[in-house]
């Protein structure tokens, strides 16, 4: 049977934890275990081009048969070939690709054309979901802390700030219940107009960037997933409402439905001296309102 032609359409966008779908296409690996590719999946794979978010635990169920998912990884076809993981050449959505969602399991996979059910680890989704969106809004945090130290125009993010997450951004990794965020200020950042003696004491920058995100947690406000369709590489934006009004920021990630259910998010930073600058880091944590 050809590989397929369309992508894998996703349900996790509007936090589904469960899903039926067909299998197209196994793809026996070099270790060997099997990557399984459906036509409809609730999982949420890893996106290749930007890793922040863990691949959802889940398993798949057919018949009498179960397997552990051991990972999902986003892959890409093109010209009658698939390609997964980290051996993916090119960004979710380039055009002339299809892009597909690969469930990794151990054992014999089902056939061809079998009807198989993924169910998603919930908890654990939960909490991927609320350390990403406390990602977002710590980010927004930081910038809006940070705005001061800026003497030249540059890129705002979007409530209007200078936009210093995503210029030194260097690495993103969500985890349960967080997140954890390493920037560069380097000459490069210093050209742009950043002060890095706004950094000499990151223990106020963040009780200035917790004061805010104490505000915005609160408000309590509306958070959702808008995308153009539910292909995997559709394109996808967090929209969020906050007190100044809502925000929108691409992401392909999950996320809460509301900042209520976050209950606290507070960062901490810490500063180390690299060659030709000095390294931020920022821990996100939130405590789920119980």
């Amino acid at each position: 049977m050809p590989l397929p032609d369309r992508d894998t359409l996703v349900a996790y966008p509007a936090g589904d934890v469960s899903s039926t779908g067909t299998v197209l296409h196994v793809e026996r690996l070099a270790d060997g275990r099997s990557a399984v590719v459906l036509d409809r999946t609730a999982l949420h794979p890893v996106d290749t081009a930007w890793p922040d978010q863990p691949a959802d635990r889940a398993a798949l169920r057919w018949g009498d048969d179960e397997r552990v998912v051991q990972d999902g990884v986003t892959g890409g076809i093109h010209q009658g070939v698939l390609h997964l993981g980290a051996d993916l050449p090119v960004r979710n959505g380039t055009e002339g690709w299809t892009f597909v969602v690969a469930h990794v399991i151990e054992g014999a996979p089902p056939a061809v054309g079998t009807t198989v059910e993924v169910e998603v680890d919930a908890a654990y989704r939960r909490s991927l979901s609320a350390g990403h969106t406390g990602c977002h809004l710590a980010s927004l945090a930081l910038d809006a802390a940070l705005a001061a130290a800026w003497s030249k125009p540059v890129a705002l993010d979007a409530l209007g700030h200078p936009a210093f997450d995503q210029l030194a951004i260097q690495r993103s990794q969500i985890v349960p219940d967080g997140s954890l965020d390493t920037y560069r200020v380097g000459r490069s950042l210093r050209r742009k107009g950043f002060d890095p003696a706004a950094l000499d004491d990151p223990g106020a920058v963040a009780e200035r960037a917790n004061a805010v995100l104490t505000t915005w947690v609160t408000a309590g406000g509306d958070v959702r997933i808008e995308r153009t369709d539910d292909a995997l590489s559709a394109r996808r934006r967090w929209v969020c409402a906050l007190p100044d009004g809502p925000v929108s920021i691409p992401c392909g990630g999950t996320h809460v439905e509301s900042l209520s259910a976050l209950g606290s998010v507070t960062v901490a930073l810490t500063t180390r001296p690299v060659d030709g600058g000095l390294e931020l880091e920022m821990r996100t944590q939130v405590t789920p309102a119980r």
